[in-house]
């Protein structure tokens, strides 16, 4: 249709969303794109652009780069910019005096001419055009920086423009509050609000160049590198044998930023450098040697690794996602095989190190009491077993570093040490200088640990095992389903909740394994307290079941946050001195396949497998 020379769809919402966007993007890319799919009539397009806006919640916001308010571009990037402004005003009075940091990895979308550095750019201006300092940093960085720079410049707040491991077409905008850990609720719902209430662009929102030259922007990335250094330094316990360390290490970064900061860690540290794989070592926004850019997904991501390694005779792979602040390693068998650590392996060995360099450090017997170690409710429960038979205090958060980071914050402010603290999507957290998962410290960390083990002749599985054998064995299996449908999710676990038809009635059994407690953290039941109400926070706007088992199995599904799967997480354990490694795995696959077939089958022909 026509309508004053104007081509108009015919749909009056929509045809409203499209002429308030062409009015306010300045960006003549996704402008285009948007005026195109009008001249088209292509109202499937259209509706995808502005059916809704992306969701701020506690993980700030991720989704696609390109045009439309569903998706990260530089108009929802002002947008969510002023909002995330006005309610920091009315937050902290001094804001003017403290100031925010911006971050951003090296992401860019040429179509749409979206890039990370494009939209911290932007965010910079929207403060600045408030007259709000920003310390924006000039060059990419790891995640762990932003934080870091929140908490040693004592600012209101920080962002980081990232997607982490995503694929190549998404983008993120993640935020940290004053206490340097990511927000919780209630300010996500404070600064959504805001964003729409600010939804038309400042007049200098748009201005860059302006910004630029302000006296109100800083870039902090000199002090900050040298101020990060040092602070990691304090967990660097066995200079001696670093230096004398003969361990070949390979290192790759996935085409992301932490290539140079890796390298910089292991020379704090005085450990040899790592062999960087050359194929991924700069960042690269195609990721193009990766289907997916996520050292989670394990051996598909570490092929150029392990080449490298056999070439040059190193024994052990230490890979980042695209924003470091994961961490993965693997290590070669006596076999030859290389053999991948779950998130789960990897935080049991360096949280037992973590332990055993402060034990070493610490003489007093009654400093243990105030020694604290965090991790999910979905990651293993080794650290809890290693904190009854040691006397340090372990505590369980939700899901995600925003809880670990500001529970680890209230028990700093309390006095207590927090030592360290891990989630299973290889996330670990190794110093309280950073209070979110960091894969640079991390990194160094575990090459001193690597070190040290070559000193005693042993690997790090023959040395899981040997914590294993002290704490009890902790065998875990995790994977997912993908799932674009909502409904088809709501569903799946609404069945869970309705079990057999019988209203608020969960299954009392899953095949042969019968089910001795059920905690919903959607609605908030918890079978195993008295009044059957769950201690953990709960939230409406995510489903998470946790089944626990008479066979001391526990099975927890959940749904992303960030992407559309539905994740299912299980371990069983062992007491200490029980060894029987392979009953344990037989019954865990046991368990799983039940899991998969009683509570997922009914839906199993709308969800897609984990990819191999």
């Amino acid at each position: 249709k026509m309508e004053n020379g104007v081509p108009t769809i015919g749909d009056s919402k929509l045809d409203s969303a499209v002429k308030q966007w062409l009015l306010h993007d300045k960006n003549p890319k996704t402008a285009a794109m948007i005026q195109e799919m009008v001249n088209q009539g292509n109202v499937e397009a259209l509706k995808k652009c502005f059916s809704s806006r992306m969701e701020f919640g506690t993980a700030g916001l991720r989704a696609a780069m390109g045009p439309g308010i569903s998706c990260m571009n530089d108009l929802t990037i002002i947008q969510t910019t002023q909002g995330f402004c006005k309610y920091l005003e009315v937050s902290f009075e001094n804001l003017k005096e403290r100031g925010v940091v911006i971050g951003h990895d090296a992401r860019a979308h040429p179509s749409s001419g979206g890039s990370s550095k494009r939209f911290a750019s932007l965010a910079a201006a929207v403060f600045i055009s408030r007259g709000v300092p920003v310390h924006l940093f000039s060059d990419i960085t790891p995640t762990p920086f932003v934080p870091f720079t929140v908490s040693h410049l004592g600012l209101c707040a920080g962002i980081m423009v990232t997607a982490s491991h995503n694929p190549k077409q998404d983008n993120g905008y993640k935020v940290y509050w004053e206490n340097g850990a990511q927000i919780i609720s209630p300010h996500d719902k404070g600064i959504s609000k805001a964003i729409e209430e600010n939804l038309e662009p400042w007049p200098e929102s748009w201005n860059i160049d302006e910004a630029q030259k302000s006296s109100l922007l800083k870039d902090p990335y000199e002090d900050i590198y040298k101020a990060y250094f040092k602070a990691i330094q304090a967990h660097c316990h066995h200079r001696e044998i670093n230096k004398s360390s003969e361990v070949k290490i390979v290192h790759t970064s996935v085409h992301g930023v932490g290539h140079i900061f890796v390298q910089e860690a292991f020379k704090t540290y005085e450990l040899p450098p790592p062999y960087a794989v050359e194929e991924q070592k700069n960042p690269d926004p195609e990721f193009p040697t990766v289907k997916y850019p996520n050292p989670e997904e394990g051996e598909g991501v570490l092929t150029l690794s392990f080449a490298l390694a056999e070439k040059e005779g190193a024994t052990v792979v230490l890979a980042n996602d695209p924003d470091a602040d994961r961490l993965a390693m693997a290590e070669k068998q006596e076999s030859g095989s290389w053999r991948v650590f779950t998130g789960n392996e990897l935080g049991a060995l360096l949280g037992w190190w973590m332990f055993y360099c402060w034990k070493q450090q610490n003489t007093d017997e009654g400093a243990v009491k105030n020694l604290y170690m965090l991790s999910s409710t979905v990651s293993s429960k080794i650290l809890r077993a290693i904190a009854v038979k040691e006397g340090f205090h372990f505590e369980e958060t939700l899901t995600g570093f925003k809880w670990m980071g500001n529970r680890a914050r209230d028990l700093l402010d309390q006095g207590k040490t927090v030592l360290f603290a891990f989630e299973e999507a290889i996330g670990y957290m190794c110093s309280p200088s950073v209070l979110d998962k960091d894969g640079v410290s991390a990194a160094a960390i575990a090459g001193e640990l690597i070190s040290y083990l070559a000193t005693k002749n042993t690997t790090l599985s023959q040395k899981l095992t040997a914590i294993f054998n002290d704490y009890g064995y902790h065998i875990s299996k995790n994977s997912y389903f993908i799932c674009h449908d909502q409904d088809v999710i709501r569903s799946l676990f609404e069945r869970l909740r309705n079990y057999d038809g019988q209203k608020d009635s969960y299954p009392p059994e899953c095949g042969r394994f019968s089910i001795t407690a059920v905690r919903d953290l959607t609605t908030g039941y918890d079978s195993s307290q008295p009044d059957n109400k769950a201690i953990l926070p709960t939230s409406r706007s995510s489903q998470m079941i946790t089944f626990n088992f008479s066979n001391g199995g526990v099975a927890t599904m959940r749904t992303s946050g960030t992407e559309p799967k539905i994740k299912y997480y299980t371990e069983l354990c062992t007491p200490p001195g029980n060894s029987d490694v392979t009953s344990l795995k037989k019954e865990l696959d046991e368990l799983v396949d039940a899991i998969v077939e009683h509570f997922f089958q009914p839906q199993k022909n709308k969800l897609q497998p984990k990819p191999e």
